[in-house]
């Protein structure tokens, strides 16, 4: 395995590949790409951290929990949450801000505060011809031509590995609670949802489980001053009315507990299947569902995502037929990840968009992803 201990180091172990590389910060997504191991671990360390600027920087390889811990005793937060993949895909190791930023992993909160690259400011990062790019910066008013950190973001590492992040981060909230309805079915739920977030009262989570223990549960999340929360969910505990009878939950870290599990996917823990994760329209949600032949689903974010539990190698691509999104393979054997791909299959115009952008940034194309 390659694990450089610096950006100039890893830069020159680019510039020496003979073959495909396979880059990896603490190994905690899944399938790796196939090549040489390149590990981004010692690229570790918080470098910068200013709360009054609401901003921090970090090194590709610094565990999620270590920044984590870090905003908590500045009373702030990763606002995006990103998930752990951990329980759900069966992998150890630990989760790293650049495996986070590459990945584009966000949680439950993305549809209020935006996906990781909405909150990066800048990063640098090293080509696949071993040439070092720094864009972006350090604070939020920023201006330096093409916008080339979200373009990285959500890569997978095919256009470069990602050696430091800056990140916009925000308070911490005080608070936060649930409203919940209980024996909603698919399309009544998503209706349900889609409202409450149409509301002026900053919904941030939407979520429904039909097969959850008791029934079906749809919970939507409140965050905030204490005060305000307890207004919030009072009042639209009365504009969801027509919807169903909902109940106020206030238990803190029962609340938070819950929406780390609806983050991490916790009910399709050690369930036999494998896992999509499909990104459709609301409208369309529970038709899509109904046709799926899924063991079991999921809804998060007014049910414009969807998790499908599906028997082991069916191509649900095939069995969704056509629709407005796109479906995501993220637990399966190696086997079906290489006949069913990872990635929807893009039209032929992304196809080449793609196709011209690694070739700019990996003319050798040693960047496995």
């Amino acid at each position: 395995m390659i694990r450089p201990g610096s950006e100039a180091e890893l830069a020159e172990a680019l510039r020496d590949a003979t073959g495909p590389l396979s880059v990896r910060g603490g190994g905690t997504r899944g399938l790796l790409p196939y090549g040489t191991p390149l590990s981004t671990s010692a690229l570790s360390g918080i470098t910068l951290h200013d709360p009054a600027a609401l901003t921090l920087v970090a090194q590709a390889g610094t565990p999620v929990e270590e920044i984590d811990a870090a905003l908590a005793k500045a009373n702030q937060r990763l606002a995006f949450e990103p998930m752990d993949h951990r329980a759900l895909l069966g992998t150890e190791g630990t989760p790293t801000i650049g495996g986070v930023v590459a990945a584009n992993v966000s949680g439950p909160r993305r549809m209020q505060v935006g996906a990781a690259r909405d909150h990066l400011l800048g990063l640098r990062f090293v080509d696949g011809e071993g040439t070092v790019v720094k864009n972006g910066g350090r604070v939020m008013k920023n201006v330096t031509g093409y916008d080339l950190a979200r373009l990285v973001a959500g890569s997978r590492g095919a256009l470069g590995v990602i050696t430091e992040v800056a990140l916009k981060v925000l308070p911490g909230t005080e608070t936060c609670a649930n409203l919940v309805a209980r024996g909603l079915d698919d399309a009544a739920a998503v209706r349900a949802m889609s409202a409450a977030l149409g509301t002026p009262f900053e919904v941030s989570g939407a979520a429904h489980d039909p097969h959850a223990e008791g029934g079906p549960r749809t919970v939507l999340r409140i965050e905030g001053f204490a005060p305000s929360v307890a207004y919030r969910c009072k009042a639209l505990a009365e504009r969801l009315a027509p919807h169903g009878g909902w109940e106020i939950e206030t238990d803190r870290e029962a609340v938070r507990a819950e929406w780390r599990g609806i983050r991490d996917v916790a009910p399709f823990h050690g369930e036999q299947g494998d896992v999509w994760r499909v990104s459709v329209r609301p409208s369309q949600a529970a038709d899509l569902v109904a046709r799926a032949g899924a063991t079991r689903a999921f809804y998060d974010w007014g049910g414009g995502l969807i998790w499908l539990l599906t028997a082991e190698g069916d191509d649900l691509r095939a069995r969704l037929g056509r629709y407005d999104g796109h479906a995501t393979l993220v637990r399966a054997t190696p086997e079906t990840h290489a006949k069913l791909h990872t990635l929807q299959p893009e039209p032929l115009a992304v196809q080449a968009l793609t196709r011209g952008l690694r070739e700019t940034f990996d003319p050798r194309g040693i960047l496995a992803a």
